[in-house]
């Protein structure tokens, strides 16, 4: 996995940066998380859980990475605590402590997901 150094704003858009990830160039917003989900592949989600301290991602972060995007991708939006809970039959202590940062920093984060509107930087 490649990248290409820091983060280079986006002419026009301060809290936007373009990273190249994988030879991908990715478009983050100014909180780490992707722009656009359709970006993400699973060599950009081994590449972001590493950078965030998860030097490997097993099974039941796969799991979670997957339930995350189909949910996002069928829904629209990214799951409520309570659709993981229920679709992924765990607790909220164990999704937490999957990923450095939680569900929403560390495992939206991997799973490519956009950060909601309403706390987008």
């Amino acid at each position: 996995m490649t990248d290409a150094g820091p983060s280079r704003p986006m002419s026009g858009h301060p809290n936007r940066k373009v990273r190249e990830i994988d030879g991908r160039r990715i478009v983050f917003d100014g909180k780490g998380f992707m722009r656009h989900p359709e970006d993400w592949s699973e060599a950009v989600a081994r590449h972001l859980a590493e950078e965030s301290g998860l030097p490997e991602l097993n099974q039941t972060h796969w799991q979670v990475i997957q339930f995350m995007r189909d949910y996002y991708f069928y829904h629209g939006r990214a799951p409520m605590n309570r659709d993981l809970k229920s679709g992924l039959n765990m607790t909220l202590m164990a999704l937490e402590a999957l990923f450095p940062g939680g569900i929403r920093e560390g495992a939206r984060r991997v799973a490519g997901l956009p950060n909601p509107k309403s706390c987008a930087g």
